[in-house]
């Protein structure tokens, strides 16, 4: 009589539904508070906007690790069934996609202004820029140098993560351990070298468009490196802890997947960027 009581709460489908959770509704909250402390900090209405805003951040910091936390729980106790992982393949599929289309508005700002710099419809874009690209007073980064040093980092940490995640399909706990641990110090010699080439730059972020189109590029990227480092220091973690299989790991997965997305638009801004743009490259090159 016990177990056809029981029945009709026994799962047999492959879906997995949620429990409830507070997080949405924490996050939300805690973002609202971030929201009017920058607001309010970029406007100096008060004095205690920064400590408002810090409270803020810390709060979806902290909604961040415990949300993520109940997932990784979920799918230690086997809710993550192949139709949950595959639904999920399909959320980071078109997050990344959005992640695309976030540069792609940077890019667009690029060529927009670099493409045509005397453009007679816009007739205030030759007293902006001179008629050339980059603008006569900007002294752009030698391509060939930490460009390029950044470059190969990214392109050798691309390769180590693929060899960790061979080694995982392989059952190689050593070789998937030591795949992630050189990729993590290739993202981290990345960052500390993009901050060393800013410090060094002959131009700034404020007064002219190259400024702020080079620096909303390259700086978001250095976010997504960052992002992307602590993506897979949590993967490291979780390696330690005995997570992961061949069969079940869509954890380390989709971090290798977001560590090659971060890979290419890397590459895309590299070329255009820094050896497109390099010099008075640009303006010849529309000149013929």
């Amino acid at each position: 009589m016990a177990s056809v009581e029981a029945a009709p709460h026994a799962k047999h489908h492959d879906y997995h539904l949620v429990d409830p959770s507070p997080w949405p509704a924490v996050g939300s909250l805690f973002a609202f508070i971030m929201a009017v402390g920058a607001v309010s900090w970029m406007h100096k209405m008060y004095s205690a906007a920064p400590l408002v805003f810090g409270i803020g951040t810390i709060g979806v910091l902290y909604t961040f690790a415990a949300w993520w936390t109940d997932v990784v729980k979920e799918a230690q106790r086997g809710d993550h069934t192949r139709v949950v992982q595959l639904h999920h393949r399909y959320g980071m599929i078109l997050f990344i996609a959005s992640e695309v289309m976030f540069f792609v508005a940077w890019f667009w700002a690029y060529f927009n202004a670099s493409l045509f710099p005397a453009d007679p419809v816009h007739a205030t874009r030759e007293a902006l820029f001179g008629g050339v690209w980059p603008p006569k007073d900007i002294q752009t980064f030698d391509p060939w140098h930490l460009p390029l040093f950044n470059t190969l980092i990214l392109l050798t940490s691309g390769t180590t993560a693929t060899w960790a995640h061979h080694a995982l399909l392989e059952g190689d706990r050593k070789g998937l351990k030591y795949g992630l641990m050189v990729t993590i110090a290739l993202g981290v010699l990345f960052s500390f070298v993009q901050a060393y080439e800013y410090s060094h730059a002959a131009f700034a972020f404020k007064g002219h468009v190259y400024g702020a189109t080079f620096f909303m590029a390259t700086g978001f990227h250095g976010f997504h490196v960052l992002v992307g480092t602590i993506f897979l220091i949590v993967c490291l973690f979780r390696v330690y802890a005995g997570h992961f299989t061949p069969k079940q790991h869509l954890g380390f997965e989709f971090a290798a997947w977001y560590w090659h997305f971060v890979d290419v638009v890397w590459l895309f801004l590299f070329v255009t960027i820094y050896v497109w743009g390099y010099g008075g490259v640009i303006a010849g090159a529309a000149a013929h």
